[in-house]
C-alpha cells in the first residue's frame, strides 16, 4: 500500500532563536518574525515563509513574509528539516 499512498502536506514549524530574529513592515504595521513555515515539496526542495507578532502588541493580521537570504537562516530552515525527518523516522505509532 505505501507505494500508493499520497501524503499531501509536510510541514514544520520551528522557532527563530533570538539572534537571529528581524522586523519586517506590511500594511503600515511593524512585525517582529518569530516562526518559519518550513514546507517540504514534491521535488524534494524546502519553502519556507516566516510569521510573526506585531512590535505594537495585539493579534495583528496572520500574514507570511519572506525569509531573508542569510546563510544562518538556511542552516536553521536545513538543521529543523534534518531534525523532523529523524522525529518523524522514529515515531511509534499512534499514542493513547
Amino acid at each position: 500500500m505505501s507505494g500508493d499512498l499520497e501524503v499531501s502536506a509536510l510541514a514544520i514549524n520551528v522557532t527563530i532563536p533570538e539572534s537571529l530574529r528581524w522586523t519586517d513592515t506590511r500594511r503600515g504595521q511593524e512585525f517582529q518574525l518569530t516562526t518559519l513555515n518550513v514546507r517540504l515539496l514534491p521535488d524534494g526542495h524546502l519553502a519556507v515563509k516566516a510569521y510573526g507578532r506585531p512590535v505594537a502588541g495585539g493579534r495583528g493580521a496572520y500574514v507570511s513574509f519572506p525569509v531573508p537570504d542569510d546563510p544562518a537562516l538556511a542552516s536553521l530552515v536545513a538543521e529543523a528539516a534534518t531534525r523532523a525527518g529523524a522525529l518523524w523516522a522514529a515515531h511509534r505509532g499512534l499514542g493513547g
